[in-house]
């Protein structure tokens, strides 16, 4: 099976936040599960988006949903590292885009993982797929557009 290669835009990461790994957040392998990553990216997109003024911890009728998910892991975190999580958005459409993720141990520099979502706004009341409101895209000028 041919293995999954991201290719990220290096000057495409315009977000940072930091997380600690938690000893919860370990597997028997004794480092980062693969599902506790996942968490700690959605926590890190909600900060994100947040920050962009998207709150999808309200309910309200509109908000965002994931379509897809691929990861790359490039080396272990272990308990009680911080982790930076670098993001941005990429593949704009008229619904949504892409949010990349580059995550790296600030300790000592190493890339622990990246990471992109694929994502669409969503009217929950009606219960479909909504176009992007122009005031989130306007905060990304220079986020490539998909066609």
């Amino acid at each position: 099976m041919a293995r999954l290669q991201l290719e990220l835009p290096e000057d495409g990461f315009c977000y940072a936040t930091r997380l600690h790994v938690r000893s919860t957040d370990i597997n028997s392998g004794h480092h980062l599960g693969n599902d506790a990553l996942i968490s700690m990216l959605s926590e890190a997109r909600s900060r994100f988006l947040f920050a962009h003024g998207i709150d999808d911890s309200r309910g309200g009728s509109l908000g965002v949903i994931v379509t897809d998910l691929a990861t790359q892991y490039k080396a272990e975190a272990r308990a009680r590292d911080e982790l930076l999580f670098e993001l941005g958005v990429t593949d704009l459409n008229k619904y949504g885009g892409d949010v990349i993720f580059r995550v790296s141990r600030p300790a000592d520099g190493t890339l622990i993982a990246l990471a992109k979502t694929g994502f669409v706004f969503f009217d929950y009341p009606a219960g479909k797929v909504a176009p992007m409101p122009a005031e989130f895209r306007a905060h990304f000028p220079h986020a490539a557009q998909s066609r």
